[in-house]
Formats: C-alpha cells, sequence, structure tokens
C-alpha cells in the first residue's frame, strides 16, 4: 500500500479526495492508506438517523456516504482510510471489518489495553466502552472510508449523539490507560498491524 501521512486535514474535502480517487482508479492503481486527523465535525451513515443527534451544537454535520450511524472526529483522534481493491486481495467486506478490527486490537495490545469485538455492534470496545470506530463504502469492488481510534482527545462531543447509533454508549480514548504516545506514533505502530495482516495482491489485474 502506498501511504500518506496528512495530518490535520478538514474533512470534507478527504471524503471528496477519497471518492475522486476511488472513481478515478483502474487495474494499475495501487491501493493507498492515508492516516490523519480532523477538525472537530460528526458524520452521519447513508442510513444514518439525524434524532442520534441529541442537542445543537456548532460542530458540523456532515451527511456522508459509508455505512453506520452518526460518530465525532476531532482533533486527537487517530483516522485511517483504507482505499483497497478488495476482489486483487481476495477480500469480502465482511473480512475486511474483521482485519481492521484485529489490527486495531493488536495494536493498543502493545500498550497494554485489552480491546475486543462487540457482536453486532462493528468496532473495538474496552469493559464494554468504544475506543474505536469503522466505517466502509464499497464501490466497484474498491473501499474507502475507514476506521478512528481516540488517542486523546476532547470525548465531550460524543455525550451529545448516540454513537454509532446507541444510546449511552460510552467512549474511551488511550490516554485513559496511560498511553502517553503521540496520534502520529500510534498511526505507525496501526500501520504495520494493517500490513501485516493485509492479504497480498493474488488476484491479478482485474477487469473494469
Amino acid at each position: 500500500m502506498m501511504v500518506r501521512r496528512l495530518g490535520l486535514v478538514p474533512y470534507e474535502p478527504s471524503w471528496h479526495a477519497m471518492q475522486a480517487f476511488t472513481a478515478d482508479r483502474d487495474a494499475q492503481t495501487p491501493d493507498e492508506l492515508w492516516l490523519l486527523e480532523h477538525p472537530p465535525v460528526f458524520t452521519l451513515g447513508q442510513a444514518g438517523k439525524p434524532e442520534h443527534l441529541l442537542t445543537a451544537t456548532e460542530i458540523p454535520v456532515v451527511k456522508i456516504d459509508r455505512g453506520g450511524q452518526i460518530t465525532y472526529h476531532g482533533p486527537g483522534q487517530l483516522v485511517g482510510y483504507l482505499m483497497l481493491d478488495l476482489h486483487r486481495r481476495g477480500l469480502k467486506v465482511r473480512e475486511m471489518v474483521n482485519l481492521i478490527e484485529q489490527a486495531v486490537i493488536d495494536c493498543v495490545a502493545e500498550y497494554g489495553v485489552e480491546a475486543v469485538r462487540k457482536e453486532g455492534a462493528p468496532g473495538v470496545y474496552v469493559d464494554g466502552a468504544k475506543v474505536g470506530a469503522l466505517g466502509l463504502r464499497v464501490r466497484n469492488g474498491c473501499s474507502y472510508h475507514g476506521l478512528s481510534l481516540n488517542v486523546d482527545m476532547d470525548l465531550a462531543p460524543f455525550t451529545i449523539i448516540n454513537p454509532c447509533g446507541y444510546s449511552g454508549l460510552e467512549t474511551v480514548q488511550l490516554r485513559q490507560f496511560g498511553v502517553t504516545d503521540s496520534v502520529a506514533q500510534v498511526g505507525e505502530r496501526l500501520l504495520a498491524h494493517l500490513e501485516r495482516l493485509m492479504p497480498p495482491i493474488t488476484r491479478g489485474i482485474r477487469a473494469h
């Protein structure tokens, strides 16, 4: 994968860049992983219900084309966008979700934090509280959007939403467990696990 470390970048231009990359790619286009942070923003998935935003806010709310309900992005949260040709890697969507979750679980385990999956609720959890979220869109067999991992951020905006559509779902971050690494440092650890788990390109050239 080609890895792009983008720093703190606005949400909507990043989303539109993902869409354009996916629309323009062909059978020769390398897969990409973008590691970044966003200024404060709520994003609402395709089937997202506006009532999961519980109170008026000055934080922008952007209706987008991934799966899932509402979530929050802000500085101090690691975001990873995966633009993959799933067919070339022999991946089904459910397998990719499992791969992303496992990479986050393995990443935080390096810090002594035990995280798990939750049946029927994609993401990664510590003692029932959500530390990592994911949401994907697949178009013509190619993915975009990806994951977020709370590192060292202001969690207050999560209290005015039903995170991912779940009322009362608590959110946590790595700082609460004594992790002092920066978002960029956590990103490099997560990258290593994603690359370790990612199937190689084995299907050859795919006709479009």
